[in-house]
């Protein structure tokens, strides 16, 4: 079993629902759903594009996923996970659909030291419940070929886009390219743009949890944002 602290939208909000239905799964409720209809793609092929941010849910990463190191409890973490949202400020920032090494994904429309500063703490706050990672799981991240300052904090947090190179990002597709990545890209387009015209407000943390086996990720639960 495996954790991972993510931004998601409140579940009421026309964000969050647009982003399940985009990806076909609902993260809160574990169930499938139909996928919108995009223009130039066949459903099947929509599907296969978005296999992947489907497992994981609409979202994007603060603490990456980890095992829980042992001698913690699940209880720990969350006990940890509902002090550190309640000590958190709510804020907003903008964002917009683009293409980033050839995914389609939400990103921040500038830069924004709030959301930095959330996913810096993120990796800190929770980096005393995660397992080490395995030598597998080492050459895995290391396939992607990785800077020299990806590799360190790959060794130190067992992830190597951290701090100076993390991108706030909430994943809509597979890599594609070519003319089905083009159609994809104007139907997220026209799906979010009218959805991200104001500030999202950041107001909240998930916990989600991937089962043993390494199924679809599910929220465990939200905490509010609370301090200020």
């Amino acid at each position: 079993m495996r954790y991972a602290v993510y931004f998601a939208p409140a579940p009421e909000t026309p964000l969050a629902k647009a982003g399940a239905r985009w990806l076909g799964r609902d993260a809160v409720a574990g169930a499938a759903l139909e996928q919108p209809p995009v223009a130039g793609i066949d459903p099947e092929t929509q599907r296969l594009l978005t296999t992947d941010p489907r497992r994981y849910g609409f979202h994007a990463t603060l603490k990456p996923p980890f095992a829980l190191k042992p001698g913690t409890r699940e209880a720990d973490l969350t006990a940890a996970f509902d002090a550190f949202a309640a000590a958190r400020a709510p804020f907003e920032a903008r964002l917009a659909v683009r293409r980033i090494e050839g995914f389609i994904a939400i990103v921040p429309d500038g830069p924004s030291e709030a959301l930095q500063a959330l996913a810096d703490d993120c990796v800190t706050a929770f980096e005393p419940f995660r397992r080490p990672q395995t030598v597998a799981e080492v050459e895995k991240r290391r396939k992607a070929g990785l800077t020299p300052r990806q590799e360190a904090h790959l060794m130190a947090w067992g992830y190597p886009y951290v701090f100076d190179t993390f991108r706030f990002h909430m994943t809509l597709s597979q890599r594609v390219h070519g003319p089905e990545g083009d159609a994809l890209l104007a139907g997220a387009e026209a799906m979010f743009a009218p959805l991200l015209d104001a500030p999202i407000l950041f107001d909240r943390l998930a916990l989600f949890v991937e089962p043993p086996g390494g199924g679809p990720f599910t929220v465990e639960r939200f905490r509010l944002f609370e301090g200020g």
